[in-house]
């Protein structure tokens, strides 16, 4: 944490009210941005996708379990991998917490990676979780939806590149996870929401690496607010790097 700036309360009060006029920027700017994003047009999906579940093989529209309004966290944990990636678990943290109450608003929530469901039913115990995830294992829908990469993408300047001259950090991460980054890469974090409406599943949205706050674990979000910030440990979650970088293969 660096050093403080020592002041009086006269100062603290101008400082605040200053800061207070951003902050309400901000929540008018994230306001519309709302807006903006449920007023994108829906997108009927015309094609049969199916997952692996603990109550056993469902469609996509089973996956809504009754509610209008899908959420789908597309957590990396390839086939390959022998446990899911760090950053993601951190957020997944969180999800137990938040499935009642998404669902008492008629939305349902659950996680999907591309690994068999054995592998994720191991993990999720020793993870102590218990809110839904599925397996894709076998299916083409992370890939349509854009959450796995092609092998055209993956052989593209800017991949190879970063998979030649990985940082630490991202080395760690591939060790964190038993892959290897020409592999585990193919895989991509983010959101993905479908809505139900006269028994047709559309998808309305989808929110791809890099980040943003909507892919931070809620507890950094607290940590915005005390003085020492996230820290240094902030970036055992950094997947901006590598969502700068399959942005570019996607273009």
């Amino acid at each position: 944490m660096s050093k403080p700036t020592i002041g009086t309360q006269e100062q603290w009060d101008r400082a605040r009210a200053a800061l207070l006029e951003r902050e309400d920027e901000v929540s008018k700017l994230a306001g519309e941005v709302n807006e903006q994003r449920r007023a994108l047009p829906w997108v009927p999906v015309e094609k049969t996708y199916t997952f692996a579940t603990d109550e056993g093989t469902k469609t996509l529209a089973e996956l809504f379990d009754g509610r209008s309004q899908l959420l789908i966290y597309h957590l990396m944990f390839g086939p390959d991998y022998t446990g899911a990636c760090p950053g993601c678990s951190g957020l997944a943290d969180h999800f137990d917490g938040g499935v009642v109450h998404l669902n008492h608003r008629d939305v349902t929530l659950i996680a999907m990676s591309r690994t068999p469901l054995h592998k994720i039913q191991a993990y999720k115990q020793r993870m102590g979780w218990h809110f839904p995830w599925v397996s894709a294992f076998g299916s083409d829908f992370n890939r349509d939806f854009g959450f796995e990469m092609t092998g055209e993408q993956m052989a593209s300047e800017e991949l190879r590149t970063m998979v030649d001259k990985a940082p630490d950090w991202l080395r760690e991460w591939a060790v964190a996870v038993g892959t290897e980054l020409k592999t585990g890469l193919v895989e991509g974090p983010g959101w993905n929401v479908f809505a139900m409406a006269d028994g047709t599943v559309h998808h309305t949205y989808s929110r791809h690496a890099p980040d943003g706050d909507m892919l931070v674990p809620y507890h950094f979000l607290l940590l915005d607010q005390v003085p020492a910030g996230r820290g240094d440990s902030f970036r055992a979650l950094r997947h901006d790097e590598y969502g700068q970088a399959m942005a570019v293969a996607s273009s």
